[in-house]
């Protein structure tokens, strides 16, 4: 089995040659990792010179025609390169979930061509087409996909729209992997070589395991979770971009401007090097490239890192936890906006635990798919925050009543105060899937924890304001009585 990472492939083709040259090759991940270590595997195999005859490039994700290539000697002796460049080979229903991902990150960074065929690809393999997905309706009948990519989904019909304006064809749903996975065992004519590029692959498929057996994979794929070792390799894959491109234009860039730039875009590859090009434009002869630059001339594009560490203190993931309150903190947020922010999200959790030992929350468990939550849980948050405004309004009604009949006058010109909506569950009831999220999340905790919790956050907040304590210390003993640590 010859799996390596992006990282290696160059250090691996200067040790071993051509010797080593295996005749099929999968490279999959990241967009431009794959783009660089393919075309660092094609200079190996093919140099420039010898192109022009023996590299025959397959379009349209021609499976067949792409075996029949690689199955042919080339009229040229010497080696011959047939390559699958953005093949959909590996997509599967089990994936579908990653093509919405993909495709509202391609929406985001406004490249619809690229997002209408994430979303052509995902209807077919569900054999189904763009009409059964045009309304909210038909998406929720034919999708049937738990994501919180689908409780706001108006960049889908933005989407959908481009894809009929355009004549977007959806991809007939063959599985021609069988046959690929055969050819593969079966072997190819000494020399010639199969080259196949995608963003998406799936492990557990046959095809994968031949291709491992028989030839080489190449790991282009960045983990795009919190974890602390995840974030450690997504700084070190945006570190070697970055001085890559700065080395070709002899800039240079200090640690402060790369942290600002980051904290405006996150762990976007493209977008990264996209705002690197225009920091090395704008400075035009100056060597450095400093903060002021990237303040000058970016945009912030990352979503405020603040939801992440929330997430991961309702999670109790205390390593998750203890890094974002460093990078928040790092990256100049308040220490009492930071402490404000778990507060608030503990009072959710709290509110949570309200209605879950209600007479309303006998419908909820954690049993509960998000379909079931929709139709039986949801009306009764709705019905259980109604009750409270209600009462809300009962207890304003009768204290304005206290209030006149103590000063025997009825105050003119005041207007009749609206009940706070902060404690309300479903502020936002058009869209329930992070309501189903934080009801989940509250069952991590039990309702004596949340109170004990509330009353150490309140007294973290007193030594915040009052003391001359490290603001940092303070917050982490905070997290690490939250997470249980």
């Amino acid at each position: 089995m010859s799996e390596i990472k992006h990282k290696a492939l160059q250090s691996y083709l200067k040790k071993h040659g051509k010797e080593a040259f295996f005749s099929v090759y999968l490279i999959y991940g990241e967009d431009l990792l794959c783009k660089t270590a393919f075309n660092n595997l094609l200079d190996a195999l093919l140099p420039l010179p010898e192109r022009s005859m023996n590299y025959e490039p397959v379009e349209n994700d021609n499976i067949y025609e792409a075996i029949e290539r690689a199955n042919t000697f080339s009229l040229l002796p010497g080696t011959k390169v047939v390559t699958l460049l953005g093949s959909r080979i590996f997509y599967s229903k089990q994936a579908h979930v990653t093509f919405l991902e993909k495709a509202k990150e391609a929406f985001d960074n406004e490249d619809m061509k690229k997002a209408a065929k994430y979303v052509a690809s995902l209807l077919g393999i569900l054999n189904l087409s763009f009409g059964d997905v045009d309304t909210p309706a038909n998406r929720s009948r034919n999708l049937n996909l738990d994501s919180e990519l689908l409780s706001d989904d108006k960049w889908l019909d933005k989407i959908v729209t481009y894809c009929k304006d355009n004549e977007v064809s959806v991809p007939p749903a063959k599985d021609n992997a069988g046959d690929l996975q055969k050819a593969i065992e079966k072997g190819f004519p000494e020399g010639n070589h199969l080259i196949i590029t995608t963003d998406i692959s799936d492990k557990r498929r046959g095809l994968f395991k031949a291709i491992n057996k028989h030839g080489m994979v190449i790991d282009c794929s960045v983990p795009r979770g919190s974890r602390m070792a995840d974030k450690k390799e997504q700084e070190s894959v945006l570190g070697e971009r970055m001085r890559a491109i700065l080395g070709q234009s002899g800039k240079k860039m200090d640690r402060d401007a790369y942290m600002a730039m980051y904290e405006m875009t996150g762990f976007d590859l493209r977008t990264f090097s996209n705002n690197l090009e225009k920091l090395i434009n704008y400075v035009g002869s100056r060597k450095n490239i400093s903060v002021h630059d990237v303040n000058a001339v970016l945009k912030r594009t990352k979503q405020d890192p603040i939801y992440e560490l929330t997430s991961a203190v309702s999670d109790r993931k205390t390593e998750d936890a203890l890094f974002f309150v460093n990078s928040l903190l790092s990256s100049g947020f308040f220490p009492l906006q930071v402490l404000g922010a778990i507060i608030n999200q503990i009072r959710k959790l709290l509110l949570m635990k309200g209605f879950a030992e209600s007479p309303r929350g006998k419908v909820w468990n954690t049993r509960v798919s998000y379909q079931g939550f929709q139709a039986h849980v949801m009306p009764e948050i709705r019905a259980y925050d109604d009750e409270l405004l209600s009462r809300l309004e009962a207890w304003e009604s009768l204290l304005s009543k206290k209030e006149e009949k103590g000063d025997g006058k009825k105050k003119k010109g005041k207007k009749k105060a609206k009940p706070v909506t902060d404690v309300l569950i479903a502020k936002n009831p058009k869209s329930p899937y992070p309501v189903y999220l934080t009801l989940l999340k509250s069952e991590k905790f039990t309702n004596t924890e949340l109170l004990e919790i509330i009353e150490y956050l309140s007294e973290a907040d007193l030594k915040l304001k009052t003391t001359g304590q490290n603001p940092k210390l303070v917050i982490e003993k905070a997290v690490l009585r939250i997470c249980g640590t």
